[in-house]
């Protein structure tokens, strides 16, 4: 098999676990063609989000202070792998640049995309040395983005094609290839990051360019459940679930991937594996186009920490624009939209957000609506949470939303606001907090999922 290999940063998070990672490369890469690509070490994005911050502050103290616990995380990794050189030099720059920020005093996209990406590179070199591999920036390999810094878009054609060039050769040969994660660089070089998911994408960016058979996702987790085992205890393992119930649980917090990071592998239908380094015999989940099996609904999820915004007024009825000027007030307070009901009467719309923005949506609703009479009212109920109910195997399927609501009806839960997509993938709807976790177990229990 042609396998594309990507590690999250928990699994890589010192010298212990690359050299895990290393043997799992070896082992499966000894009658296998590999390519590996891995995440930061674990933790250290978010120090490198706080020093690119500091030094743009013109804190040097702080600066200071967190350079220090960079360096000496990979400076331990590295001396018990055998690569000091090559650490040093590169923490080096990354002082230099860090440096160059804070006596500017000013940071841009640009030199923040630059100090992030010390992180995959600091552990793409300490992998390297466990396989007595080769590191590849994501550059290198040939990955080409645009200049979105933070959040770039790879030039999709044209990286394919580069990837598929420069590593065809490469893979043949018995030297591993280690590549950085979340990492490109724009037509003229300059270094990007691809945001949220994005070592996953590189992963499926891989994939895709060499026409792997899989690619696996290497975490803490083994798969991807039924339900949070937290919440309920007889959740199971799923063995195969499809891309579009993967971007599905993905949307509502499951540990899946980015739907941003699939679209690669679900556009050249490249399978995705998801598995656990700390128990790598469990083959995980496969993630694949097409239906997972017979079953009506595959996992029951529970969105927390959100709250929920009822914008209401007689006004509304018939006016048209009423529900653009809504989306467009929130979107300039960039808040996001996790959910969205309206009724028939066009007299009250719902919306769900996460609550750390309830405060930025409640002011835009106010100035953009309220005050200009679009809109009367606004309701906010912080004490709620959403539950989704996800499965291909209830598109076209009669009576799923009857048993659904059913089982909650019967455990005295309280539905404050529906949602259903067209395609008919998930069914969501709201509840207080308190009830959140009643009435998965009751889902969980109605569709038979811990079976």
């Amino acid at each position: 098999m042609r396998l594309v290999m990507k590690f999250g940063g928990s699994s890589v998070a010192d010298a212990d676990r690359i050299r895990h990672c290393a043997s799992l490369v070896k082992r499966f890469g000894a009658d296998n063609q590999v390519v590996t690509t891995v995440s930061a070490l674990g933790g250290v994005t978010d120090l490198l989000l706080e020093l690119a911050a500091g030094a743009g502050s013109g804190n040097r103290v702080l600066t200071h202070t967190l350079l220090g616990e960079v360096r000496a995380k990979h400076e331990i990794a590295a001396r018990e792998l055998g690569c000091e050189e090559d650490i040093h030099a590169l923490l080096d720059r990354l002082d230099t640049l860090v440096l160059g920020i804070s006596a500017v005093g000013e940071l841009t996209p640009r030199s923040r995309d630059a100090v992030l990406s010390f992180g995959e590179r600091l552990s793409s070199r300490l992998m390297a040395a466990a396989l007595s591999g080769q590191a590849m920036t994501g550059a290198e390999a040939g990955i080409v983005t645009d200049d979105h810094f933070g959040e770039a878009d790879p030039l999709m054609e044209l990286t394919l094609y580069q990837v598929r060039e420069r590593l065809e050769p490469l893979i043949k040969s018995p030297t591993p290839i280690v590549v950085t994660g979340f990492l490109g660089a724009t037509q003229h070089g300059v270094t990007t990051t691809l945001g949220r998911g994005g070592s996953d994408y590189t992963a499926t960016i891989l994939g895709s360019a060499l026409k792997a058979d899989e690619v696996w996702i290497w975490s803490d987790v083994d798969g991807l459940m039924t339900a949070d085992p937290r919440t309920v205890p007889e959740a199971r393992l799923l063995d195969h679930i499809t891309f579009a119930e993967s971007i599905e649980m993905g949307q509502f917090g499951a540990k899946s991937m980015h739907p941003r990071a699939l679209e690669p592998a679900v556009e050249h239908r490249i399978p995705v594996r998801m598995r656990s380094t700390f128990n790598p015999d469990c083959p995980g989940t496969l993630i694949t186009d097409g239906k997972a099996d017979e079953a009506i609904a595959r996992c029951v999820l529970l969105l927390k920490k959100v709250a929920l915004l009822n914008v209401s007024g007689a006004s509304m009825t018939g006016r048209p624009g009423t529900a653009a000027r809504l989306f467009q007030a929130l979107a300039d307070a960039n808040v996001n939209i996790l959910l969205i009901s309206q009724n028939v009467s066009e007299a009250g719309i719902s919306i769900v957000v996460a609550r750390d923005q309830l405060e930025r949506a409640e002011g835009a609703i106010q100035a953009k609506l309220l005050r200009v009479g679009a809109a009367r009212r606004v309701d906010v109920n912080r004490d709620v949470a959403v539950v989704a109910v996800v499965g291909s195997g209830m598109t076209g399927t009669p009576g799923v939303a009857a048993r659904i609501f059913t089982a909650v009806a019967d455990h005295k839960v309280n539905v404050r606001a529906i949602a259903q997509g067209s395609s008919e993938l998930s069914v969501c709807f709201v509840v207080s907090e308190a009830d959140g976790p009643t009435a998965v177990r009751a889902l969980h229990h109605e569709f038979g999922l811990g079976q």
